[in-house]
C-alpha cells in the first residue's frame, strides 16, 4: 500500500474573486473526486482546505542556530497551496487517472507519491 500527497496550488487572490457559481462548480469537481477515489478503492487519510498563505509562518534556520520566523509563505509566488488531499491506495495507475478526471474538470493539482 502506498500513500500519496495530492497538492492543490492555486492563485488565492483570483479565487476569492470568482462568482459563486465557480466556486460551487469546483466544490462539485471536487465531490465527483471523492466518488472516484471510492470506486477506485482508494482512502482518503486526510485532506481539506488551508487557511490562507498570508495567515502562514515560515521558519528557516539561522545563522546561531535558532530559527528564523517570519510571517507569510515560505516563497511568494502567483500560486499558494490552498488544499490537499493525503490518499492511500494500491492501485496508482487508477489513482492517477482519478486525478486526471479532476484536472481536466478545472482543477490544478501536484500528484506526489510519498518516499517509502
Amino acid at each position: 500500500m502506498s500513500r500519496y500527497l495530492i497538492l492543490l496550488p492555486a492563485p488565492e487572490a483570483e479565487w476569492a474573486q470568482l462568482p459563486a457559481s465557480e466556486h460551487e462548480k469546483g466544490m462539485r469537481s471536487h465531490g465527483q473526486f471523492h466518488e472516484d477515489l471510492k470506486a477506485g478503492g482508494h482512502t482518503v487519510l486526510t485532506g481539506g482546505p488551508l487557511e490562507p498563505s498570508s495567515e502562514a509562518t515560515s521558519m528557516r534556520p539561522g545563522d546561531d542556530g535558532v530559527a528564523v520566523v517570519t510571517d507569510g509563505p515560505f516563497s511568494e509566488t502567483a500560486e499558494q497551496m490552498v488544499g490537499f488531499y493525503l490518499i492511500e491506495s494500491q492501485d496508482e495507475a487508477d489513482l492517477r487517472a482519478a486525478c486526471e478526471r479532476f484536472a481536466g474538470r478545472g482543477e490544478h493539482i501536484e500528484f506526489r507519491k510519498m518516499a517509502e
